[in-house]
């Protein structure tokens, strides 16, 4: 499969949303809810609510390359990623379960779009005591976990164990400042020049919702 140019994957994003558009305030963690839950203004999701599609699986590529593989199954329109169930919808929710026997590099789960324009990524979390996930950033990761047991950010404040935290990356001119609840996590991550957004499974039960996404001028 064809990886999908710049202007395709936010055309792809802007016509399949069935959110985008809606006139309504900022989300936030505390208030926002499944059934009334819509992108922020200039936003648009990359999670529908209601299965994976948009999202696959990926060819393994080496760890030291800027690049991610090339898609080996898609999940469009399907609430399952496999027989396994490593990742799975239900209520507006992407829930990770990860085997543990399994390769962890099998775990993950990318957008079929790439970003290679400036962007803002917003999502939720919620890990069970001591999961350990990850969102990847064009390729790099940037560790999901719960962070005050499974680290590595266990000086930070305003995270809540076992409850729904907001993660918001900025990504400008190929770095990336990363935050949770407005905490800093990193400051400048580096970044390949393009790639997809991923989810990571690795150990417990992760969750995620709200995956939206903004181009920057």
């Amino acid at each position: 499969m064809k990886k999908l140019s710049s202007l395709a994957a936010w055309m792809v994003l802007l016509t399949a949303s069935p959110l985008l558009g809606q006139d309504t305030a900022a989300t936030t963690v505390e208030s926002s809810s499944t059934e009334s839950w819509s992108p922020e203004p200039g936003f648009v999701s990359l999670f529908n609510g209601k299965d994976l599609s948009g999202w696959c699986f990926r060819a393994k590529t080496a760890r030291r390359s800027p690049q991610v593989g090339e898609i080996t199954a898609d999940f469009e329109g399907k609430t399952e990623s496999d027989s396994d169930v490593r990742y799975s919808v239900q209520d507006g929710v992407i829930t990770v379960r990860f085997p543990e026997e399994r390769d962890r590099l099998t775990g993950q789960l990318y957008t079929v779009a790439e970003f290679p324009e400036d962007f803002v990524l917003k999502l939720q979390f919620r890990a069970s005591v001591n999961a350990d996930s990850g969102i990847f950033i064009r390729k790099p990761q940037l560790q999901c976990r719960d962070y005050l047991v499974a680290g590595p950010y266990k000086e930070l404040k305003k995270y809540k164990p076992q409850d729904w935290n907001q993660i918001e990356v900025t990504v400008k001119e190929g770095v990336a400042h990363c935050t949770c609840n407005g905490e800093v996590l990193e400051a400048s991550m580096k970044l390949p020049e393009t790639g997809p957004i991923g989810l990571e499974g690795d150990l417990g039960q992760m969750e995620y919702r709200h995956i939206q996404i903004k181009k920057l001028p």
